[in-house]
């Protein structure tokens, strides 16, 4: 597929030496026409060789930022050096970058300012963990609640953004550190507009999620819903006030 926009792939990294090789020989293979940003977030590993071993650009944090912040990292690049689309995609090899281009074709074809890559949407044979669906139907009934709007697979950082949403997400100043439901709710509150493609994606075969064990999940349930509830109050208190 042949086009002008310029396009990039933000991949956080951290210790994924791994699953990183395959992620970006796929996308080298399926999306030959984007350009790969890794960002190296301080890994342990041998993440940062691997990737510069593959001809792509690495660009490695001085410390441990965690996920959201790399994500901004690739991001305040992206909105730098003037791309009109950033494809986010995990480095553990669960997003497939054959599944990319539907978000690409659905953010030109809809003037979509998010799509989403999601594995509810339809049945694409995703096996869900039994904590994940309990998380995932919760934060749905929640953007829900607070916006008026049905996404089926909030918890999903597979997504395309266009150039609006890569100035406005570079330039904040209090970026989330799980920018999942809570980041959702906070753009449709904004009057940005989302849609979802259905996508198959994989489980991680190797290495460690940043939501493993019992304590981290826990935590991330808490956050989010602290953040979710604080976000949708503070836009309702808005709109109540400009109605007045």
């Amino acid at each position: 597929m042949s086009n002008k926009d310029r396009i990039l792939f933000v991949i956080p990294a951290y210790n994924e030496s791994q699953n990183i090789e395959k992620v970006l020989k796929e996308i080298k293979k399926d999306v030959n026409y984007a350009d790969i940003l890794v960002i190296n977030d301080c890994s342990k590993d041998n993440t940062k060789e691997i990737v510069e071993k593959n001809g792509v650009k690495c660009i490695t944090n001085v410390f441990n930022m965690r996920y959201a912040w790399a994500v901004q990292v690739g991001l305040k690049y992206a909105r730098d050096n003037n791309y009109d689309y950033v494809i986010q995609m995990d480095a553990d090899g669960q997003h497939m970058a054959s599944e990319a281009e539907k978000l690409y074709k659905e953010i030109k074809k809809s003037g979509s300012d998010i799509v989403i890559g999601s594995r509810y949407l339809k049945d694409m044979g995703y096996p869900c963990p039994f904590f994940r669906k309990i998380g995932t139907k919760f934060f749905k009934f929640l953007i829900s609640l607070f916006t008026r709007e049905k996404i089926a697979d909030p918890l999903s950082g597979f997504q395309c953004l266009n150039k609006n949403v890569i100035n406005y997400y570079s330039g904040c100043g209090n970026y989330p550190e799980f920018p999942d439901a809570n980041l959702v709710i906070e753009m449709l509150l904004k009057g940005y507009k989302i849609t979802e493609v259905p996508v198959k994606m994989r489980i991680r075969e190797t290495g460690e999620s940043m939501h493993s064990g019992i304590l981290k999940p826990i935590k991330y349930m808490v956050m989010q819903f602290y953040i979710c509830v604080v976000m949708a109050v503070k836009y309702v208190g808005k709109r109540r006030k400009n109605h007045e």
